[in-house]
């Protein structure tokens, strides 16, 4: 599987991996404890089979589009199947749209089944993970807010790539020129 990713400037990445070390000290789960040298704060935008050369072609339009600004706008919860801790990020029409086009980029090119439901415009919840636990649960009932630094107020969104699930390769996705 590949994921299409936004990487965050360079500000933004230092204050989400300060969020990731509070996390770890309090000893909750954090993303500061996946050591992966691949392992950054990034946005996933949508996950597909494979990069085709339509969907790259497509994907380079996109590129050519950041750096995007956005907005954090507070910490939010998710269980499904996994707990996850993180940052949502305010789903702007700039956003929006740019989510919009990778998504049909992906689309386009691969079986609807192999895509998940999760990306798929309006459910998409574009977030920043901080930390994520197999264990139900995880961070109900605790003072995150407390806990972590204050989210930058402006973020740009910089870099687009993608992940290889299985050989842990990453790509960065450039504009096309």
């Amino acid at each position: 599987m590949r994921t299409v990713e936004l990487l965050l400037d360079e500000a933004a990445d230092l204050v989400v991996r300060e969020a990731w070390r509070r996390l770890a000290d309090a000893g909750l789960p954090s993303q500061a404890r996946h050591r992966s040298p691949t392992n950054s704060p990034h946005l996933t935008l949508a996950a597909c089979p494979e990069l085709t050369a339509p969907i790259r072609w497509e994907l380079a339009q996109v590129a050519a589009d950041l750096p995007l600004p956005v907005r954090f706008t507070g910490v939010v919860r998710f269980e499904r199947p996994t707990s996850v801790l993180a940052w949502s990020l305010d789903l702007d029409s700039a956003l929006a749209g740019l989510h919009q086009r990778v998504w049909e980029a992906v689309a386009s090119d691969s079986r609807p089944e192999s895509l998940s439901p999760f990306h798929r415009p309006g459910r998409w919840s574009p977030h920043i993970t901080l930390g994520r636990t197999r264990r139900s649960g995880a961070f109900a009932g605790r003072r995150i807010p407390e806990l972590l630094p204050a989210p930058p107020l402006s973020v740009r969104l910089t870099t687009l790539r993608s992940y290889d699930t299985e050989t842990g390769a990453l790509e960065i996705l450039e504009p096309s020129p």
